[in-house]
């Protein structure tokens, strides 16, 4: 899978797109297949599974969070299935927040373990199994729709309303995954994030095949304390724009912005050349929390002439959260794979 997202996949489809064409339809060939084919292991626990359209942020892992957050209302003990992109650890591992490090687990399940037991693994029916032994009865899959050799009683896609799928083209075209005839035919839902219009043609076609629509927005978590202050703001996100919105609606002013690919972890120079610059115009650093838990694990300890530590000191996160339109949506989602599971576990018994 392509980890970042060229500038010409999220505009008008040009001549780059077309030359790419003839290798995107062997590509969708390729992951159509792989989607179509039958999965293998069948979890004793419902699978819940949010998943993206294309390549690229549109809000997964706060999704997945306010899914588990609901289920934790409810009385279950629901638990993270991720890849662990970015990580180092080619073994499946429960996460641990107070020990692991981005470089070794990744920085979303550093995230994702905050609010629920999170296992990586390069294979997802081994993390399954992993996070059933630990005694989890709902698993979220972050990601993994396209491609989990694991049977999924739910499947969310989330897309983004201002990128929406992009220029359309199959990867490395542009950012779908794989046909979009296929994913829908998997999906059970669809969550667009956001009131732009760019995803709302795919949102039509779902709603014809007759598949859930949710609506939600992305708020920042803020006291005010950010409104007309003068910033820096970095990200190494796959949409930095997106965070420069939520910078903006705190009511901070962008001075500098600065933008780094998704997962990055910055080396000396950048993290010294953010807190010069910083401090020579006097402006407050602002960051997302997916950069700032790579800052308190992506260098060691002690590292002499270091300045991490002081950039993780000065730095201003600004949280994030999902809103639904139905504020009862994460208890739909659950209890339709709920459903789903007790059908699948009951054709299994023969009863």
């Amino acid at each position: 899978m392509v980890s970042e997202a060229p500038p010409f996949w999220w505009e008008k489809s040009g001549w780059a797109a077309r030359a790419l064409s003839p290798l995107g339809w062997i590509y969708g060939r390729i992951a159509g297949r792989r989607m179509d084919r039958a999965r293998r292991w069948a979890a004793p626990v419902p699978v819940l599974c949010v998943g993206n359209f294309t390549v690229g942020g549109a809000g997964k892992t706060p999704t997945a969070i306010a899914i588990a957050r609901a289920a934790c209302g409810r009385g279950l003990k629901p638990g993270f299935l991720s890849r662990g992109y970015g990580g180092s650890l080619d073994v499946t591992t429960l996460v641990d927040p107070q020990r692991h490090r981005a470089l070794e687990v990744g920085d979303e399940p550093l995230l994702l373990a905050r609010a629920a037991a999170t296992v990586i693994s390069r294979k997802r029916v081994e993390g399954a199994q992993r996070l059933v032994a630990e005694g989890v009865d709902l698993i979220i899959m972050d990601d993994g729709f396209q491609s989990a050799r694991l049977v999924f009683d739910y499947a969310l896609l989330v897309i983004d309303s201002r990128r929406g799928i992009g220029n359309g083209h199959l990867v490395p075209a542009g950012p779908v995954r794989a046909p979009l005839a296929q994913q829908l035919r998997h999906a059970s839902a669809l969550l667009k994030i956001g009131r732009d219009g760019a995803a709302d043609p795919v949102v039509r076609t779902a709603a014809r095949a007759g598949k859930g629509v949710f609506v939600a927005d992305i708020v920042h978590e803020d006291d005010g304390s950010l409104r007309g202050r003068r910033v820096l703001a970095f990200a190494g996100i796959a949409d930095p724009e997106k965070f420069y919105r939520t910078v903006r609606a705190t009511g901070a002013e962008i001075v500098v912005s600065r933008d780094f690919p998704d997962h990055h972890h910055l080396d000396e120079d950048e993290i010294a050349s953010l807190l010069d610059d910083a401090d020579a115009s006097g402006l407050l650093l602002v960051t997302t929390a997916k950069d700032r838990v790579r800052l308190d694990t992506s260098h060691g300890t002690g590292h002499p002439g270091s300045r991490v530590g002081d950039l993780a000191r000065e730095v201003r996160v600004i949280d994030v959260d999902i809103v639904f339109d139905d504020p009862a949506a994460p208890d739909k989602m659950i209890d339709a794979a709920l459903a789903a599971a007790r059908r699948r576990l009951l054709r299994r018994s023969g009863a």
